[in-house]
């Protein structure tokens, strides 16, 4: 039922393609071309189904052998590779930043997208059309090769990272669950086969599956007894996009050799901010500005806008509740975490949390929280993040 959900899923039509809203070139939309013409309203009922399967899948994935699982994950990802753009416009303001600094010498933390008027990428954004980037500069250096090689080659290079890195979170997540006795299958297909993941995250070609691919490899690498790489893998996975940070202090607790961790987090962290400083001067904490303003806005499907509405409170008021909920949440698992609680279990639930506190949500954001919940032997954490998996299903969505 999820492969045959899928097809759909993969290739619905250009109405759930933003960036062919006015005409799509051959290149955007791919080997799928024109889709099967889907609206919002049946995109949700398919997205739907294949969370219910999804939900069967992951029970069941030890049973259905890892053959099967894995063959289904690496055949879902590459078939959302192929996916033009869905839901969103973020991979081509990706594309515009990079031009921004590689071909018109720019900086993008300094100068936005409306300043390249007619670019094939520029013109596609339109949120962040006049916002310098928000994105770490590890992210924006990394991508600063597409800005050469034209739109086309830029977008589906993206698109593969993307696919690249949820596959690979979903291999270092089975690492880590079979060193914590947990079925290396059920952790692959709960990261990798969640439609939000596959439909977001690959389909979307967001970056935050690269964001938490340094993370589960910074949590391989101290069980490994890695730990200077795996600080240096915090600090990456951080410097891709800031809300990676939310995993660095249970790691730093968990770790038995903190001054090791310590010192390759300092290595990577000095090297990150040379170059940053380097290539993009002081401009580059614009972004830290822009990401607070984000989080003085609100998202329809956000928790904090979902129950102002509901009780008709404020939104502000009920913003500062959720927040300082989170705070007092993560001060009480670092403490957790000092008198010996398991630092993954912590860092999940910090990660799940901070989904919940967050006045700005969208669905592939839940890719934070996936990994850690999958691992964290606990299941109220796994109850959690579902349900807000299921609450972001109709996110994003022209319904």
């Amino acid at each position: 039922m999820l492969a045959a959900a899928a097809v759909p899923l993969a290739a619905p039509g250009e109405a759930l393609v933003p960036g062919a809203a006015e005409g799509a070139p051959r290149w955007l939309l791919g080997v799928y071309g024109g889709g099967l013409g889907l609206g919002g309203s049946a995109y949700l009922a398919v997205l739907t189904v294949a969370f219910v399967a999804y939900l069967g899948v992951a029970a069941t994935a030890e049973t259905l052998g890892r053959r099967l699982v894995w063959g289904a994950i690496i055949a879902l990802v590459a078939g959302f590779a192929l996916a033009p753009p869905l839901l969103s416009l973020d991979v081509f303001g990706y594309i515009a930043y990079a031009r921004l600094g590689a071909e018109h010498g720019l900086n993008p933390y300094d100068a936005v997208p409306a300043a390249l008027p007619g670019d094939p990428a520029a013109s596609r954004v339109e949120d962040f059309r006049f916002a310098v980037s928000v994105y770490g500069p590890l992210f924006t250096l990394a991508t600063y090769p597409l800005g050469l090689v034209g739109v086309p080659a830029a977008l589906w290079a993206l698109k593969a990272a993307a696919a690249a890195a949820v596959l690979g979170v979903a291999a270092l997540t089975a690492r880590l669950a079979a060193a914590r006795g947990v079925s290396p299958c059920a952790a692959g297909a709960f990261v990798a086969l969640n439609p939000l993941v596959l439909v977001h995250v690959v389909g979307g070609a967001h970056n935050d599956g690269l964001m938490v691919l340094g993370l589960v490899a910074a949590a391989v690498a101290i069980v490994a007894g890695v730990d200077v790489s795996a600080g240096a893998s915090l600090v990456l996975g951080a410097a891709v996009k800031a809300s990676g940070a939310f995993a660095g202090p249970f790691a730093l607790l968990g770790s038995t050799r903190r001054a090791r961790l310590l010192a390759g987090a300092t290595i990577a962290a000095a090297a990150a901010v040379a170059a940053s400083l380097a290539l993009f001067g002081s401009d580059v904490l614009n972004a830290l500005e822009v990401i607070g303003g984000n989080q003085s806005d609100s998202s329809h499907y956000s928790l904090p806008s979902t129950v102002s509405r509901i009780t008709g409170l404020d939104l502000e008021p009920v913003r500062y509740a959720f927040l300082a909920a989170y705070a007092a949440l993560v001060a009480w698992l670092v403490a957790w975490t000092l008198r010996g609680g398991d630092w993954v279990r912590a860092a999940a639930w910090a990660g799940a949390g901070l989904l919940v506190a967050s006045a700005w949500l969208v669905p592939w954001y839940l890719i934070w929280a996936l990994p850690f919940a999958a691992v964290a032997r606990d299941r109220v954490l796994v109850a959690v993040v579902l349900a807000i998996c299921a609450f972001q299903l109709p996110n994003a969505l022209p319904l």
